[in-house]
């Protein structure tokens, strides 16, 4: 790359030729037009600058660069790197201001390699910015972008931060949604207008999802070995007949190991991946599966009505990601779930309560 400062009285009567394929580094106001940095000329913007020259419409020197062959021009750096990183679900936007947009194609959760991310950003000049891992995203919505600092790169420095970019491919994606059949499973005694309100809540939040909620089985009996066995029952017709693949599971306690539930569960073979989250409020959510089926569990049936870590596992489980202990354990990075946090929620998570007051999240 060559770069020169051209004085007004070193344009005026240049040849306009010699100026063109150079790149801007200084934006040039005309008194007809202004000419952004970055901008490639051609002849006739060469010729507009050499005549603004000769009228001394120019009141600072020209700042150019001219490109060596191995060189890339900062739009072409930004789609090749784009090109190497985006998976499915994400459109390019063509570069504006020498920024390039990845918008989500449909609504779903953003998955980034972050690791892989890393990677690419420790590149000098190189720059891979995104939305959060596990993001709930909606169609058209900005997830990332791309960029390099310089006009003009050497193109073994983008081709390096592609080749990182592929090694981990997809770089980052948006998964969509999956329109599964999702149940309720109560264990706890709740009058009818509690049991409505459960069962709303959960409609609600599965249903915006582009799923069907099929309706809640209530389990309450008294006596623990009557209640281990209705839950046997329940979790047989759900799971084994019915092979329901998401079910959401309110009364039972991450921190409550003689609770029925975990001794039905474990008679039929099922087990819990997840004894609590990284994350508040939701810290006593469980995860579990039994066969082919992953069951989502909160200590209290009415913090299925509300905004808590389960809004971030939810999404996921409804793309049909089969979540386990790491992908859980990966929550505790920006795990203090405060309002201000809810951007990373499905649209119908951001305006519902927290845990508090009336509904507290219980830690035994």
């Amino acid at each position: 790359m060559l770069a020169k400062r051209l004085s007004r009285q070193e344009l005026a009567g240049a040849d306009p030729s010699t100026l063109v394929g150079a790149v801007l580094l200084a934006p040039v106001q005309l008194t007809s037009k202004k000419l952004r940095k970055g901008m490639r000329l051609d002849l006739a913007t060469a010729g507009a600058l050499i005549t603004a020259a000769e009228l001394e419409d120019l009141e600072l020197p020209l700042r150019l660069a001219w490109p060596d062959q191995s060189d890339l021009h900062e739009d072409e750096a930004a789609d090749r790197l784009a090109t190497a990183a985006v998976g499915g679900g994400i459109e390019r936007r063509p570069p504006r201001q020498s920024r390039l947009d990845l918008i989500a194609r449909w609504d779903g959760v953003l998955h980034v390699r972050t690791d892989g991310l890393l990677q690419v950003n420790a590149i000098d000049s190189l720059e891979l910015f995104t939305l959060f891992h596990g993001q709930a995203v909606q169609a058209g919505q900005l997830v990332a972008s791309v960029k390099v600092a310089p006009h003009l790169i050497p193109a073994s420095v983008v081709e390096e931060g592609a080749r990182l970019a592929r090694e981990c491919w997809p770089l980052l994606e948006v998964r969509p949604y999956v329109p599964m059949a999702v149940a309720g499973l109560v264990t706890e005694p709740l009058s009818d207008v509690e049991l409505a309100r459960f069962d709303a809540g959960a409609r609600t939040k599965i249903e915006s999802l582009g799923s069907q909620f099929c309706g809640t089985m209530r389990v309450s009996h008294p006596s623990p070995e009557l209640a281990e066995r209705e839950i046997r029952q329940a979790l047989e017709t759900l799971v084994l007949a019915r092979r329901i693949p998401l079910i959401l599971v309110g009364g039972v306690s991450a921190g409550d190991p003689l609770s029925p539930f975990y001794t039905a569960l474990n008679d039929l073979g099922g087990r819990v991946l997840r004894h609590g989250v990284s994350a508040h409020p939701g810290s006593m959510i469980w995860l579990a599966e039994l066969g082919d089926s992953r069951l989502l569990g909160l200590p209290q049936c009415g913090m299925f009505t509300m905004a808590t870590a389960a809004d971030l596992i939810l999404p996921r489980l409804l793309t049909g990601e089969r979540l386990g202990p790491t992908q859980l354990a990966e929550l505790a990075h920006g795990g203090i779930l405060t309002r201000e946090m809810r951007f990373r929620f499905p649209a119908y998570a951001r305006t519902l309560d927290a845990p508090g007051g009336g509904v507290t999240e219980s830690e035994t």
